[in-house]
């Protein structure tokens, strides 16, 4: 089972239901399309549905996909798919190493010139080395980015300084409909609420995101392993949405949103250049006008505009907004103490005290504290606390001792008169 992290089978199963092709969602899971066809057999095989399977834990799953691991028998040709992989993912690997890593795996395997044939044929045969023209199918992608340049046109009121304001872009990707907005940095949350902001303007949500390989959505850029950062994973299973990023030095995977910037560097940064604005709402207020003008702005060479094509051909493909807006959460991971409390800013909230001494992770957002262990299953549920008492506990996770002396600690002289009463007198 090469993709055999548990949170990785639930992404290619819930992709599936969505109707996502393997090639879209090997690249947002990474790992190849044999893989995520394999999961999908097996899942149908078996019947077990994304909805089922995130109530299981990950040894539940792996035994009703894989009920048998058998070792593989005997020698086997080259995985071409993993082998291209592996080519891609460095300057300075060549085929050469790639076959001698083949043969100490497989010593009576292909020599170096057949490996090399073959690999060639195989990657002709799938048309790894050929181009084509992108079309965007109505409400498919959105292609999200910063732009390069920033502007110091915000005003401190405070001390009269200039403020930085860097912009955050986004296109769709049939209508080349876009959205702008203005923050003072390019940190995790901004880039969140960037997001969201640019779904609402939207009125709706396309299949997938193309974002670029910002350290603000992606944790760990990689040619063909992008590691999602997990508050955006979060925004992209609350949204419904595909989080696919664009590979690095691949300028053809977000070319739409590179030529939207460029664009929108022109037509609405040169504008902004030799204003001042005195808060960053008021900057964005200023935004919003300028882009309600630009996207009416008939196109030189075909007929219509951005406008016209969004009401046209995107807005009708989207689908509906959620109820709630997505609510931006922080992971941070704990080892349980023996105390079975783990601390988040400044308070301790309990687990199960069977937990001691294994790692859980805590989602905490600005209302609730989530923690789950690592079978992704949820353990402990808390409104989250700013005041009162730092330790927050529920009975249920104590041990039986624990409970009884709790309970005995918290009885008043009226419980005990109470009590007395009952209890029969001699």
């Amino acid at each position: 089972m090469r993709c055999c992290e548990t949170v990785n089978i639930l992404e290619i199963m819930r992709m599936s239901e969505m109707g996502l092709s393997q090639r879209a969602i090997a690249a947002s899971v990474n790992c190849g399309k044999t893989t995520v066809c394999e999961i999908q057999k097996r899942s149908h095989d078996t019947g077990l549905t994304y909805d089922i399977a995130r109530e299981m834990t990950a040894t539940e799953i792996e035994g009703r996909l894989y009920p048998t691991m058998g070792m593989r028998a005997g020698k086997e040709p080259p995985d071409w798919e993993a082998v291209h992989k592996w080519l891609k993912s460095g300057k300075r690997r060549n085929l050469q190493y790639a076959w001698e890593e083949y043969r100490r795996n497989s010593p009576d395997g292909l020599g170096y010139s057949q490996f090399c044939r073959r690999y060639k044929d195989w990657r002709d045969s799938t048309g790894k080395t050929v181009t084509m023209v992108q079309q965007h199918a109505p409400g498919d992608k959105v292609f999200l980015d910063w732009a390069g340049d920033t502007l110091d046109c915000v005003i401190d009121s405070a001390t009269g300084d200039a403020r930085t304001a860097h912009f955050f872009v986004s296109v769709l990707g049939c209508s080349d409909y876009p959205y702008a907005e203005a923050f003072p940095n390019e940190q995790e949350e901004n880039w969140l609420t960037a997001n969201i902001h640019a779904l609402e303007w939207y009125q709706g949500v396309p299949r997938m995101g193309v974002p670029d390989n910002t350290t603000t959505a992606v944790t760990k850029p990689h040619y063909y392993d992008p590691k999602l950062n997990p508050t955006y994973a979060d925004f992209a299973r609350h949204y419904g949405i595909a989080i696919i990023p664009a590979r690095p030095y691949r300028p053809k995977d977000k070319s739409l949103a590179e030529g939207s910037v460029c664009w929108l560097e022109t037509w609405l940064l040169e504008w902004l250049r030799d204003q001042q604005f005195f808060s960053f709402d008021e900057l964005n207020r200023a935004i919003r006008q300028r882009l309600e003008e630009l996207v009416r702005r008939p196109f030189t060479k075909r007929r219509g505009s951005r406008l016209s094509d969004f009401l046209e051909l995107d807005k009708p493909a989207l689908r509906p907004l959620p109820q709630a807006r997505f609510e931006i959460a922080k992971y941070v991971t704990r080892s349980v103490p023996d105390s079975y409390h783990v601390d988040y800013d400044g308070h301790y909230y309990s687990v199960p005290y069977t937990l001691y001494k294994q790692t859980v992770t805590v989602r905490a957002t600005p209302t609730m504290i989530e923690i789950v262990d690592r079978n992704l299953k949820r353990v402990a549920l808390f409104e989250r606390q700013y005041e009162g008492s730092r330790y927050v506990t529920t009975p249920e996770h104590m041990p039986e001792r624990h409970r009884r002396q709790a309970e005995a600690s918290g009885r008043t002289g009226e419980d005990y008169l109470k009590w007395s009463e009952c209890c029969p007198t001699n």
